[in-house]
C-alpha cells in the first residue's frame, strides 16, 4: 500500500476524507497534530475494554472515550464525525474481519462506544526534527506492524498479544530515538524492543502482519514500538460480537497538538 501526499490542517484533511476526496496512509499528514487509533464496541463490552486499556496503557493509551451512540469526539476534535473522518475502517464480527469500508454510517448503532487511542505517527515529526529518517515515509509506504509473543494483561473479555510497529534506525541514532519518543507516553512512548525480531516472536521481518515491509540497511537495527493495532489482534483472539476499527495506517487526525502531550 502506498501513501498519497495531502496538505492542509487537521480539520481540512478530515473534511477531504469525509467527502471522499482523499484516502491514504496518514503518516506525515497534518504534522504537529495527534493521530489516533480507533476501536468501537457495543456498550456491553465497553467497560471491559476500558479496563483492558488501563491495564495495557503502552499499546492502548486512551485519548478519549465517546459516550454510547455519540459520533463527535468533542474533546480531541470538535465538529468531527468518527463514522466518516477516518480514511478506512475494518469491521470484525466474532473474531473475523468481515468488511473494509470507507464509512461507518450504514453500520452505526446507538449502543456503540468509541475509543480513541494514541498513535506513534504522532511522534514521527519529532523524530524527523531530530534528524532520524523514517523508512516507510521515504518509501511512500505504510509502517510495518507485527503481532508479537508479548502478552497483554487480560481484562474481562479481552486478552491477546501486543502488536508493534517497526522503524529501522541507524545504530548511532537509537539512543536519540529512545529519548525523543519517550517524551510522548500518550502516543506509545519509548520502544518496547530493539534488535532481534525473533526475541519477540517475529519469525520473518520481511512479512509484517499489518502494513508494508520496509528495507533495513546495513548499520541499522529494527526498533519496535507498541502499536494501537493491538485491539485488532485482541479481536482476532477474543472474538467479540462486534468491533469496528480503523484500517491500520489510516488514522483519525485530532485537533490536538503533539506538543500538548509531550513531557519533559
Amino acid at each position: 500500500m502506498t501513501t498519497q501526499t495531502i496538505a492542509g490542517s487537521a480539520q481540512e484533511v478530515r473534511k477531504k476524507i469525509r467527502s471522499n476526496a482523499w484516502r491514504g496512509i496518514t503518516s506525515g499528514v497534518a504534522p504537529g497534530h495527534v493521530q489516533a487509533n480507533l476501536a468501537i464496541l457495543p456498550k456491553e463490552l465497553a467497560f471491559d475494554f476500558l479496563l483492558f486499556c488501563q491495564r495495557n496503557s503502552k499499546p492502548c493509551p486512551v485519548l478519549e472515550v465517546i459516550e454510547p451512540g455519540n459520533v463527535e469526539p468533542f474533546i480531541t476534535a470538535p465538529q468531527s464525525d468518527i463514522r466518516t473522518d477516518v480514511p478506512g475502517y475494518r469491521i470484525y464480527r466474532e473474531g473475523q474481519m468481515t468488511a473494509e469500508v470507507d464509512s461507518l454510517v450504514e453500520h452505526w448503532q446507538d449502543d456503540l462506544v468509541s475509543f480513541l487511542l494514541g498513535c506513534s505517527f504522532s511522534f514521527e515529526p519529532a523524530m524527523t526534527d531530530a534528524g532520524i529518517s523514517l523508512r516507510h515515509q521515504e518509501m511512500g509506504s505504510n509502517v510495518s506492524m507485527y503481532i508479537t509473543n508479548i502478552p497483554t494483561t487480560p481484562a474481562g473479555r479481552f486478552s491477546g498479544p501486543v502488536v508493534v510497529s517497526m522503524r529501522p534506525i541507524k545504530r548511532d541514532q537509537i539512543v536519540r530515538a529512545v529519548q525523543v519518543t519517550s517524551r510522548f507516553p500518550a502516543t506509545h512512548g519509548a520502544p518496547v524492543h530493539i534488535g532481534d525480531p525473533a526475541a519477540i516472536g517475529i519469525k520473518d521481518i520481511s512479512r509484517p502482519d499489518f502494513g508494508d515491509a520496509v528495507d533495513i540497511y546495513p548499520g541499522e537495527e529494527p526498533v519496535f514500538w507498541a502499536c494501537g493495532v493491538t485491539p485488532q489482534a485482541v479481536a482476532l483472539n477474543c472474538k467479540p460480537s462486534l468491533m469496528m476499527t480503523h484500517t491500520p495506517g489510516m488514522m483519525f487526525i485530532t485537533g490536538q497538538r503533539d506538543a500538548d502531550y509531550a513531557v519533559l
